[in-house]
């Protein structure tokens, strides 16, 4: 394992500890071992916990913080061995991984959890490299890359998907004065393909007869490194909309012109300061930054906004299509269901059937028994996240329990 990856933090410089209800730095936290038993955290415990030095790694998501405080409170986390658990990968589960790794660590000693959010396809690639014990994806992993995994994973075994965080991408607006803003797959497609260019565009002006529409240019932002959120955003458009979007889905951005930034923090930023700007990133970073969000169109009657219980309608419109214990989704982006928020995206966390590292193998599974749990998938719906429908909950639980 690289010694970077050792050390008991987890990136390039410190940041301020926010209050003692919630964490700063969601690219990896750290916290001080106390007792190996199951405990109550009390006001004084996360206290401690967040004066604890907590960094954000370089180049990769450090946003501002959660969307008001946590309770951390647990009376279910049975605690495993005393450990660091380092994991990386997708940014879009980053709040919600902040929020469980804050939960757990309050509630357990000596066990400590570093997730880093470096973007999905280089989660997946730490992973594949032994370095971390479970990785992030907000997408599914390619045939080679699972037959890949076979060389990490010990007794014969592959890596699987495991659904763990589902929610709403979100599409962020920077145009004052325009509150509601309707837009559908084929005007999306064609705003981040670059061939609608201005606000007032007839095609917008036909979805919202009654916004004061200016003429102002439209900067459309993607990511700029491999992400499964814009694989998910892009298999929304090239199914929705494919007459209007020429692209294949994939994690790396195609589309023509535009601007692009790191992460879905940078994004964010890039929205916050552009007038004119639109972009794509998680329900809870638009929600955080007071981002307006686009009400979608998808021919239902009614536009639907991106919320988390629309999205858990949108989901429940998938199915699992994995096979022998994997539990890879398939989503329906062209669900025109009353309600159903049409982006949306499945966040698996990616381990070994069989054949994980025996020596980091019980605290990974103490710590996603917990988040796959009711209280640990609850909890993480106070922060703008869907809950995985039960159905499918039900088999990652029963996954974990069987991994060796």
């Amino acid at each position: 394992m690289a010694d970077s990856l050792l050390l008991p933090t987890f990136g390039c410089g410190p940041v301020r500890s926010r209050s003692a209800h919630a964490f700063e730095g969601r690219n990896g936290t750290t916290v001080q071992p106390p007792r190996v038993t199951r405990r109550r955290a009390r006001l004084a415990g996360v206290a401690a916990v967040a004066g604890t030095l907590l960094l954000t790694g370089c180049g990769s998501d450090d946003n501002t913080g959660l969307p008001g405080a946590v309770d951390y409170t647990s009376d279910t986390i049975e605690c495993g061995p005393a450990g660091t658990l380092l994991a990386s990968g997708s940014t879009a589960q980053a709040n919600a991984m902040e929020v469980w790794a804050n939960a757990y660590m309050a509630n357990c000693d000596e066990g400590q959890v570093n997730y880093k959010a470096t973007g999905s396809g280089a989660g997946i690639q730490e992973f594949l490299q032994g370095t971390t014990a479970f990785g992030g994806s907000d997408s599914r992993m390619k045939d080679a890359e699972i037959e890949q995994s076979r060389a990490v994973c010990r007794d014969g075994g592959r890596a699987i998907h495991l659904p763990m965080v589902a929610g709403p991408v979100a599409i962020g607006y920077n145009l004052p004065d325009v509150d509601d803003l309707v837009l559908d797959a084929d005007t999306l497609a064609l705003i981040f393909d670059s061939r609608i260019t201005h606000w007032d565009d007839p095609a917008i002006a036909e979805l919202n007869p009654d916004a004061d529409l200016p003429n102002t240019r439209i900067t459309p932002f993607s990511r700029s490194d491999g992400s499964g959120t814009t694989d998910n955003f892009t298999s929304y458009l090239a199914a929705s909309a494919p007459d209007s979007w020429p692209h294949e889905p994939d994690k790396v951005w195609h589309g023509r012109g535009g601007q692009s930034a790191d992460g879905s923090s940078g994004l964010v930023g890039m929205v916050q300061q552009n007038v004119g700007a639109i972009s794509y990133f998680e329900l809870s970073y638009a929600h955080e930054n007071g981002i307006p969000t686009v009400l979608v169109d998808t021919g239902a009657g009614d536009p639907v906004a991106a919320t988390v219980e629309n999205a858990t309608t949108g989901i429940a419109a998938g199915e699992v299509i994995g096979t022998d214990g994997d539990l890879a989704m398939e989503l329906d982006y062209t669900t025109d269901e009353p309600g159903a928020y049409p982006i949306v995206l499945i966040t698996y966390e990616i381990m070994c059937d069989r054949g994980n590292d025996p020596e980091t193998l019980e605290l990974t599974l103490a710590f996603l028994n917990w988040t796959a749990g009711e209280e640990g998938q609850e909890m993480i719906t106070r922060i703008d996240y869907a809950a995985i429908p039960d159905e499918i909950i039900t088999q990652v639980r029963e996954r974990l329990d069987a991994m060796t």
